[in-house]
């Protein structure tokens, strides 16, 4: 029993340690891409920039690009006009995720989670705070974008409270970048140093602590049902 449950969830296992450690390599190559290319970037047309969006939303959803730093490397270029496809890159990478986790997965590692009643019961109770729950996990910068959305959609999670709790979530980190993009001078050094200002980093321990409290009381409340 034990050597089958572990066999059902190497696959998401591993798929969670990629999704942790890809995003950092693949960063480090964008960012040199980006630094030696910056002024052919600047030129991009508005159709360019569609096409970038798209590219960005695949590589989001397979955990190759984090949000945050998209997020900084758009606001840089475009300033505000950069919201509009970071959030629709954010919920496409939501979307997709989703509907390829239930074409591979189905219900398989949900349905191996709750062969204890008492997990049961307990996933019940957190799914009527589903929502928060999402949300919470989302405002936080620290939590991995692409293995949240894994852990998400293999729990069960509605899709509607996945994308509307997601996008919620992902506002305040995501205006914070294009705003700490817009207002840096240099490229390199802002995706060497993103955080440097000191209202960057108390907006981001702000964002934290009220993710970690919020998770908290949600949490405190559904388990003590």
């Amino acid at each position: 029993m034990k050597s089958s449950i572990l066999q059902r969830l190497s696959g998401p296992a591993l798929a969670g340690v990629l999704m942790t450690v890809a995003p950092l390599l693949f960063s480090s190559a964008l960012t040199y891409y980006t630094v030696v290319n910056e002024t052919r970037i600047s030129g991009f047309n508005v159709w360019e920039w569609v096409a970038i969006t798209v590219c960005c939303c695949l590589t989001s959803a397979i955990a190759l690009t984090p949000p945050t730093f998209l997020a900084l490397v758009f606001g840089y270029f475009l300033s505000w006009n950069a919201l509009a496809p970071l959030f629709a890159l954010n919920m496409g990478a939501i979307l997709l995720v989703n509907l390829l986790i239930i074409k591979i997965d189905g219900r398989r590692v949900l349905d191996v989670i709750t062969t204890n009643k008492s997990v049961t019961t307990v996933l019940e109770n957190i799914r009527q705070r589903e929502l928060a729950v999402i949300f919470f996990t989302k405002l936080s910068p620290v939590l991995p974008f692409a293995v949240t959305n894994l852990v998400f959609a293999l729990s069960g999670a509605k899709l509607r409270n996945i994308l509307l709790g997601g996008t919620l979530g992902m506002i305040p980190r995501t205006v914070l970048a294009v705003w700490t993009g817009s207002q840096a001078r240099e490229i390199k050094t802002l995706l060497e140093n993103p955080n440097e200002g000191s209202w960057a980093q108390i907006t981001i321990i702000g964002l934290i602590l009220v993710s970690v409290v919020g998770l908290w009381l949600v949490l405190k409340r559904a388990l003590s049902r």
